[in-house]
């Protein structure tokens, strides 16, 4: 395989997003096994570099192909939104969010061109994307619009694990809903549904032969009934009926164990069956070294999982950790950004 070539978008101008991009592309600049280039106004990705402090130039190039220039140049796809006219740190402004919007669409083109291996995203605000006239409420869905996907899972990858080499990943099975709406949406059906997608989305990502166990929902995993009866009538249910279709699934098993699990190399994946039960066991391990990846799209899409921390910008103190951690993981699934392609192109 040729050295990849990612595609970063900052987020938000305003946020921390260009200085924590700009330091990953700086600390990769002299490693020619890859090529991280920038998608921003140069005049944007410039001032991160100045308030970092770093020693490097910030090379405008036009063209996705060109050779890297080594250690001390970081590359920039200028998108010329912003030109000379930077709005200030730390505000929400219309200009900054279409400055987003734009390296979103700009990177996400280049994906699907495959002139890029991937995308590796950082924070946007979501009020400067909606000034600026984006009807999206996020990232996922800007992105499932810009492919034509409308059915997208998220994938967190944990970096860090208590089994040298082994990466945990997590499911949802729901996400951005109240917790009893979440638990009252959960049914033996869409059950199944998210183990099929969760076990299949490990082989896309180059797990072959995937280890999958799904996560109870009450404690001590219901006690037979006593402390609930959801995994008695939905979640095993569900296990059952896919490992009857040739799946090895285990499960339901209860959540204060079955995440340590996982990160001790027992299971590849867990699925998570609310947002808040997958997130807490994974941020608590390693909040920095957890990163998101949207699967379902056809292109190998990256991100950090964290805001544009308004309060702390441009004073050049940004945790650039989890920036780090998402190019690392665009990096290792790159070699399959064909099969990702296959998989997921809608038809």
């Amino acid at each position: 395989m040729t050295a990849p070539i990612l595609a970063l978008t900052p987020g938000d101008p305003n946020g921390i997003g260009p200085e924590i991009t700009a330091q990953v592309l700086s600390e990769y600049a002299e490693d020619d096994s890859q090529h991280g280039i920038a998608v921003a106004d140069a005049t944007a990705m410039r001032r991160a570099v100045a308030a970092l402090g770093l020693d490097v130039e910030v090379r405008t190039v036009d063209s996705w192909d060109v050779p890297k220039a080594g250690a001390g140049v970081i590359d920039v796809f200028d998108i010329g939104v912003l030109g000379d006219d930077l709005p200030e740190w730390g505000t929400v402004d219309a200009r900054a969010g279409r400055a987003a919007v734009t390296a979103i669409e700009v990177a996400t083109q280049a994906a699907m061109d495959q002139r890029v291996a991937g995308i590796v995203t950082g924070p946007i605000n979501k009020e400067a994307i909606w000034a600026a006239g984006s009807e999206h409420l996020g990232h996922t869905e800007m992105l499932g619009a810009l492919t034509g996907v409308t059915k997208q899972d998220t994938m967190f990858v944990v970096e860090r694990s208590l089994k040298p080499g082994h990466h945990a990943h997590i499911f949802f099975a729901t996400r951005h809903m109240s917790l009893r709406n979440a638990l009252n949406s959960i049914d033996v059906d869409n059950q199944a549904d998210s183990i099929r997608r969760a076990h299949r989305a490990l082989q896309v990502y180059g797990i072959d032969q995937p280890r999958l166990a799904t996560a109870a929902i009450n404690p001590h995993g219901g006690e037979n009934g006593h402390f609930g009866d959801e995994e008695i009538e939905i979640l095993r249910p569900a296990v059952e009926r896919v490992n009857a279709e040739g799946l090895q699934v285990a499960g339901p098993i209860p959540s204060d164990s079955v995440f340590h699990q996982a990160l001790q190399g027992r299971y590849d994946g867990v699925l998570s069956q609310y947002h808040d039960q997958g997130h807490i066991a994974a941020k608590t391990f390693d909040f920095d070294g957890t990163i998101s990846v949207t699967v379902g799209l056809p292109i190998l899409r990256t991100s950090v999982d964290h805001g544009t921390a308004f309060d702390i910008a441009g004073q050049g103190i940004a945790d650039a950790g989890t920036m780090r951690s998402a190019y690392r993981a665009a990096l290792d699934y790159a070699p399959f950004a064909d099969r990702i392609r296959a998989e997921y192109l809608p038809r």
